[in-house]
């Protein structure tokens, strides 16, 4: 994979709120189409690393490069109850930056929602939706954005076993057309996923896996206490 260019470089990056720092001197690199899962306890730091990744957050020290566009999809977002969005509205905000037709963008919606398994929901409203129903409307958004780069915050934490199926396949074909697939995930199924493993730990980088190793070792992780590497380039 590190033949593949990097879409996504961090150097040194830290990040703080208000007084608490909350990253370390993280450095990464992420490269065009590779799955790189994030792993890590809550309050290690992941989501402010994606964040950081999608230009949310901005470092207190160090530096975020992104040489191409980047999707994210949210866990929860922040949608008020009574905002009358149908499910093709949320989809369609992923077209927003895309210079096509209506008829183009249409079909882009379209194509996301059937992706996702949603045909058919398109007039459907997002808030009534299951939580799982939300969660594959935020990933088709996404998908909508047809960007380089795709960020996704625990994308499978509501979904059933054969969604969960529907969407690794749906990230390996996006790895596949040369996408840079980075997800924050506790599923181990997800992590075996991964061309590479990385987990955080009070906001550093304890451990990088790559290949082999990062798909037969994950699920040793949970009873495992020891960790190796820092802030490791591949």
């Amino acid at each position: 994979m590190t033949s593949s260019p990097s879409l996504i470089r961090i150097d040194s990056a830290c990040f703080s709120y208000e007084r608490e720092q909350v990253l370390h001197e993280v450095s990464l690199l992420v490269h065009a189409g590779e799955i790189l899962a994030i792993t890590g306890a809550n309050g290690s730091g992941k989501s402010t690393l994606l964040e950081l990744m999608a230009g949310i957050n901005i470092p207190s020290h160090g530096r975020v490069e992104r040489t191409a566009p980047v999707a994210l999809v949210v866990q929860r977002p922040n949608t008020p109850a009574g905002l009358p969005l149908s499910v093709a509205d949320v989809v369609s905000m992923g077209t927003w930056r895309t210079r096509t037709s209506r008829a183009q963008r249409k079909e882009t919606v379209k194509n996301a929602l059937t992706r996702v398994g949603l045909q058919g929901f398109e007039r459907r409203s997002f808030t009534e939706l299951s939580g799982g129903q939300r969660q594959r409307t935020l990933i088709a958004q996404g998908l909508a954005q047809t960007s380089p780069i795709l960020l996704l915050d625990e994308p499978l934490a509501s979904l059933d076993a054969a969604s969960r199926d529907t969407i690794h396949e749906i990230l390996r074909t996006e790895a596949k057309s040369g996408t840079a697939v980075v997800l924050v995930t506790h599923d181990y199924d997800s992590q075996g996923l991964a061309d590479r493993l990385i987990t955080m730990r009070d906001g550093q980088i304890v451990e990088n896996q790559s290949g082999s190793r990062a798909s037969t070792t994950h699920s040793a992780q949970a009873s495992q206490s020891q960790n190796f590497g820092m802030h490791l380039f591949t």
